[in-house]
């Protein structure tokens, strides 16, 4: 019971801390937000409905990356990582609060930039539309939290934040997030059918009506990329506890 116990207040604590941040939530809510209103809104509204699902997918996955990387960087530098091994909280509640506050911001992005879009883009969807937009962004997030982990286990605490970046905001980009990708040259197209940020919006899109989507494929790809920074991320507590020895 007491490692029970341990575990809720770990998880607690963890997601209350990112909550309570503010150099990881005023960018992760604000920046998506801020830019869906700008250029989904203001200068492009005519498809506000395409660039919620992108924008969206934008945010999400920044909440995602960064709730993991730079924390999970700095916890393992300062050791806090190989003290939880020592208490009778497991390491995974750490883990889990941070996946808790990663999907509760993702809620939060999905639900203010949907209300956006209806007040003030006129977007009208059937409530399963929004509902299921919701479902997808926030489980669409969980391989971006695995991802952030893989990399806060491997990456300096003083690089983390820019290595961070460099990746988040042009695979944004590359992914058609900012722009479709039918604007891009060719072999850009063929780039960003190989990023998962272009299939998860690809999902986003497709139950909203905005675009039909084949689902196997942006389902494997997810998947493919999933299991692949789960390696990374394996490897990475490998070489913690090489380090502990």
């Amino acid at each position: 019971m007491t490692a029970v116990n341990a575990s809720l207040h770990l998880i607690q604590a963890q997601w209350l801390n990112l909550a309570r941040t503010p150099s990881y939530t005023l960018p992760t809510l604000l920046f998506p937000i801020m830019f869906y209103g700008f250029f989904g809104l203001l200068m492009i509204p005519g498809q506000a409905l395409w660039l919620l699902c992108t924008f969206a997918t934008f945010g999400v996955m920044g909440a995602a990356l960064f709730s993991f990387g730079v924390g999970i960087a700095t916890e393992r530098a300062q050791g806090w990582l190989m003290l939880l091994r020592a208490s009778p909280a497991p390491v995974g509640a750490v883990i889990a609060g941070k996946a808790f506050g990663a999907l509760l911001f993702a809620l939060i992005i999905a639900v203010v930039m949907s209300t956006m879009a209806a007040v003030f883009g006129g977007v009208r969807l059937a409530t399963g539309q929004w509902l299921a937009l919701a479902a997808v962004l926030v489980l669409g997030s969980l391989p971006f939290c695995l991802m952030g982990l893989a990399l806060g286990l491997w990456l300096k605490p003083n690089a983390a934040p820019a290595v961070l970046n460099l990746i988040y905001l042009p695979l944004g980009f590359l992914s058609g997030l900012w722009i479709p990708t039918m604007q891009f040259p060719k072999f850009l197209q063929g780039i960003a059918e190989w990023l998962p940020p272009y299939h998860l919006a690809a999902l986003a899109l497709d139950v909203t009506g905005a675009k039909p989507a084949d689902w196997a494929p942006s389902l494997i790809h997810l998947a493919v990329f999933t299991f692949a920074f789960a390696i990374l991320t394996a490897l990475g507590w490998k070489r913690l506890d090489g380090t502990r020895g």
